[in-house]
């Protein structure tokens, strides 16, 4: 009787497991594709360019629809009515799959439902850098005719925004240049500088490519291009090397954060910080110190500011023959929850001629933006500094 039991068990799981299985199938026939990956190359070697356009959607964010024709457009998932983001990758040394590419997609449509493009030209940026870069105007053709395809289907132009990472930010320059600067937005992550720091606008990313051009420059010092390239260039904790991250990692903003396009300046440069660990967000402060007499020297004070569990370290630097001095002090709470700030003077001592031993000024600082509600507030006294001695005060601010 028991081993009746198990075999009709047996026999219930297997009809349910084929029942799934046609259902799978059914599910594959009627979506009409399978998942398609990228390719992998082989840098011994080198290779010629082979470019896949690979389709995530919301309904199916981890899973890459190939893309080959017209009929392929037509016939697969892609909405022409929504936003189309087109990704690009830049130098693949090693032709390996670029890591970071999925959850960028991912972290895309977890935000908003658009059409996401990631452009596979693993092979073409194997192998040698320069042999990368001979590939660029052929895949920037390439990407311009699916482009083009695209508005065919009735596509506006300006709901097309570019993501290219490192050389792949050229490639982007190059394909708007190709539209005649009318795609709607350029991100450059991190965009590559060997062989473009001295190019030609033509014949590289330029604000002229698109009706907004961005670029976030984290690599400055390294791989990355050190000029402006966009109407707006953001040069994240300077632009060069980032805390908490090895070198050459590139972080992108996706957002266009209240950036009026309709009046835009040629170019801007931004800087801002981040924290070395998750969220990586800090708050901004401008900090100042008002000087009681000019010096003929320069003057340099440390500022330090404590919370609960946080400790953050700017110095303020007042060249000589000035009575005040500021600086950008990034903190990891909200100023309002800073309990204290410590202040230490640092003397410009040399051994033929000694620094004062104290200097006597004015404590102020402001949350940023800076705004109506948002002003300058001081210490209401005088404040008496010797040298290379850690003074703190109480910071009382009230959170709103």
């Amino acid at each position: 009787m028991v081993e009746d039991l198990k075999r009709l068990l047996l026999v219930v799981l297997a009809v349910l497991w084929l029942l799934s299985s046609a259902q799978a199938g059914n599910t594959d026939r009627l979506s009409g594709h399978h998942c398609t990956d990228f390719q992998t190359a082989n840098f011994l070697r080198g290779s010629k360019l082979k470019v896949q356009f690979l389709l995530f959607t919301s309904s199916s964010p981890s899973c890459g629809e190939l893309i080959l024709a017209d009929d392929g457009i037509k016939n697969g998932s892609f909405n022409s009515s929504s936003e189309t983001k087109i990704i690009i990758h830049g130098f693949r040394a090693l032709g390996t799959k670029p890591s970071w590419i999925e959850g960028l997609v991912q972290a895309i449509l977890h935000t908003s439902q658009v059409n996401v493009i990631a452009v596979d030209w693993v092979y073409g940026s194997t192998g040698a850098y320069a042999s990368a870069v001979e590939n660029v105007t052929q895949l920037a053709l390439s990407i311009s005719q699916f482009i083009s395809k695209l508005l065919a289907l009735g596509v506006s132009r300006t709901s097309i925004h570019i993501i290219g990472v490192s050389l792949g930010a050229h490639v982007g320059g190059l394909v708007g240049h190709f539209h005649g600067g009318q795609l709607g937005r350029i991100t450059a992550l991190d965009p590559a500088g060997p062989k473009y720091t001295r190019a030609s606008p033509e014949e590289r990313l330029d604000p002229g490519d698109a009706l907004f051009v961005e670029a976030v420059h984290t690599d400055a010092d390294n791989f990355g291009i050190r000029i402006p390239v966009g109407h707006i260039d953001y040069f994240v904790n300077g632009g060069k090397d980032q805390p908490g991250c090895p070198r050459f990692i590139s972080a992108g903003l996706l957002e266009q954060a209240g950036v009026n396009m309709s009046k835009l300046p040629k170019e801007v440069k931004v800087y801002l910080m981040t924290s070395p660990s998750a969220p990586f967000c800090v708050y901004h402060s401008l900090v100042e110190f008002h000087l009681q007499k000019k010096r003929n020297r320069v003057t340099s004070i440390e500022i330090t500011f404590f919370s609960n569990s946080t400790q953050d370290t700017a110095k303020i630097t007042i060249p000589t023959h000035q009575d005040m001095g500021k600086r950008l002090l990034a903190h990891q709470v909200p100023l309002c929850q800073i309990n204290s700030v410590t202040l230490k003077y640092i003397p410009k001592n040399r051994f033929w001629r000694k620094d004062e031993p104290s200097i006597v000024g004015k404590f102020c600082v402001a949350p940023l933006p800076l705004s109506s509600s948002r002003t300058m507030s001081c210490l209401p006294w005088n404040l008496t500094l010797p040298s290379k001695t850690d003074i703190s005060y109480d910071l009382p601010t009230a959170c709103a």
